[in-house]
């Protein structure tokens, strides 16, 4: 991006429209905030003619392109799902493993009081080839009856993000998922008390197929998985862990026979 300050007229901090990642600030404002010793900031002069050559132009024009054709899209089938909460979205991490370097989280709401959180960019085209796909095939998805107040600090948020990573590193674990069930335990920092291991660990089972979310969805670039992420109170986890295989579906059976399915909650009853 540059800018050319004659059309700018007195404007000292503003954002252009589209381009929500960064602010533009004049000269003079970048010199107090390093005179004030300002940490957590990064400067880029964006003043005077581009340095992009052509090439890179039309790659970054078909980025952009790529981006607003796959955002349009992911959105539209969240709408399917809910009433998609256009003010909540989960500030962007830029960096990482996920497919197009940015990882951002939706919130939808649902019948019954109910809050779905869902990953939205697992299933993002591949930064690196600019060339339309659907990035791992897959997003994960979280529900639960029980209020939030804030989306962006809540413990569900905090555990789909750990396992949204994890899924993004590990090409095993994304594997295993587009496969079937996965289970996993990740870090319970933060997360409450009750979903805590000895360990401080937390389980979660994802893949349970559920009559009230679609197993997956169709993007311009193919098919994606809906996979939902059930989390596990410790006992069931170790339950799992013992019996493997046989566990993990007896745990399956029982979540829908007591009507709890995929929905996760910070405290109930275990099922064993």
């Amino acid at each position: 991006m540059r800018i050319d300050p004659t059309k700018v007229g007195d404007a000292k901090v503003f954002r252009t429209w589209g381009w929500t990642l960064a602010l533009i600030v004049s000269e003079d404002i970048k010199d107090a905030l390093e005179r004030a010793g300002v940490t957590g900031l990064k400067f880029t002069e964006v003043t005077g003619p581009s340095a992009i050559s052509p090439e890179e132009r039309e790659r970054n024009r078909r980025l952009i392109e790529l981006r607003e054709q796959t955002d349009a899209a992911r959105q539209a089938f969240w709408r399917t799902l809910g009433t998609l909460d256009e003010e909540v979205i989960i500030p962007i991490v830029v960096g990482g493993n996920w497919p197009a370097r940015r990882q951002v989280w939706r919130v939808i709401h649902r019948p019954e009081g109910r809050t779905l959180l869902v990953t939205d960019g697992l299933s993002d085209f591949f930064v690196d080839r600019a060339e339309p796909s659907v990035g791992f095939g897959l997003e994960l998805a979280l529900e639960t009856d029980e209020p939030i107040k804030d989306a962006e600090k809540s413990w569900p948020l905090m555990l789909l993000a750990q396992m949204g990573n994890e899924i993004a590193e590990h090409e095993i674990l994304r594997e295993k998922v587009k496969a079937g069930f996965l289970s996993m335990e990740v870090a319970g920092q933060g997360l409450p008390e009750p979903l805590l291991t000895k360990e401080g660990r937390v389980g979660g089972l994802l893949g349970m197929a559920t009559s009230t979310l679609p197993g997956c969805f169709i993007m311009p670039a193919g098919e994606v998985r809906l996979v939902t992420v059930k989390v596990l109170m410790p006992v069931e986890l170790a339950y799992l862990l013992e019996h493997g295989k046989l566990g993990r579906d007896e745990l399956v059976r029982r979540f829908a026979q007591q009507g709890q399915a995929h929905l996760s909650r910070a405290w109930r009853q275990p099922v064993v």
